[in-house]
């Protein structure tokens, strides 16, 4: 089967992946999306895993206000560099968490990473934040967030 070059494409803008690991996940499953992009979502959470130990040293401080106007979330989102805290990956993986937090009533961390997260309840916040780790190359951590309510 020939490998569809939509596919390479949309795999890699999905994964982060370089361009012969993906066509070689996807001759690997003869073509089949699903299971090369689970093959390759496994691999960036292992190379995620690896990158946890990088020192933090930027990041951006991120405001949500959603549109009742009745909730919003600060987050703090750590990174290695300035030049990753600059990317749309970065900024829109912060909007997304602030936007988790402002859906529940978290203690802590640790009990946002754990819960499934609002756009995709197949992942979790932690496979989320692996998945733009395995894309930028460089550790990221939600390190502090702030829900604040009218009610």
């Amino acid at each position: 089967m020939g490998l569809n070059v939509d596919n390479i494409k949309k795999l890699r803008e999905e994964t982060g992946a370089g361009i012969l690991e993906v066509k070689e996940t996807l001759a690997k499953f003869d073509g089949d999306y699903a299971k090369a992009l689970e093959d390759l979502m496994s691999k960036a959470s292992a190379k995620a895993a690896k990158k946890s130990d990088r020192e933090i040293k930027d990041g951006l401080v991120y405001s949500y206000i959603h549109g009742t106007g009745k909730v919003g979330a600060l987050v703090l989102m750590g990174c290695e560099t300035d030049f990753v805290a600059k990317t749309d990956d970065f900024t829109n993986l912060c909007k997304d968490v602030a936007m988790q937090v402002c859906t529940g009533d978290y203690d802590n961390v640790e009990q946002i990473l754990q819960d499934p997260f609002i756009k995709d309840s197949s992942k979790t916040v932690q496979s989320l934040i692996n998945d733009v780790v395995a894309k930028l190359g460089e550790n990221i951590t939600l390190l502090e967030f702030k829900k604040l309510s009218v009610n």
